[in-house]
């Protein structure tokens, strides 16, 4: 498996269910580089679009990955 489904709607049903008024998204690349790939920033993008409609804030999209991590945030790609 080289990659997951992510549906914006989903992500944005299992924050209104818990009443969450921000989101830090999380995953993993088993690849080992947490470099974001093009995939990874317009879904993000997607979300923020999506949750800001709902009073819904995402503060930051963190990858994991053998060789460390990476902050959408911090490379200031949202």
């Amino acid at each position: 498996i080289d990659e997951a489904a992510v549906y914006v709607r989903e992500v944005i049903r299992r924050a209104i269910d818990l009443g969450s008024a921000a989101l830090i998204l999380v995953h993993n690349h088993p690849s080992g580089d947490p470099s974001p790939s093009r995939a990874d920033i317009e879904i993000t993008r997607q979300i923020i679009a999506a949750g800001k409609g709902m009073g819904i804030a995402v503060h930051d999209h963190i990858i994991m990955g053998r060789d460390g991590h990476a902050s959408l945030r911090g490379q200031g790609l949202i």
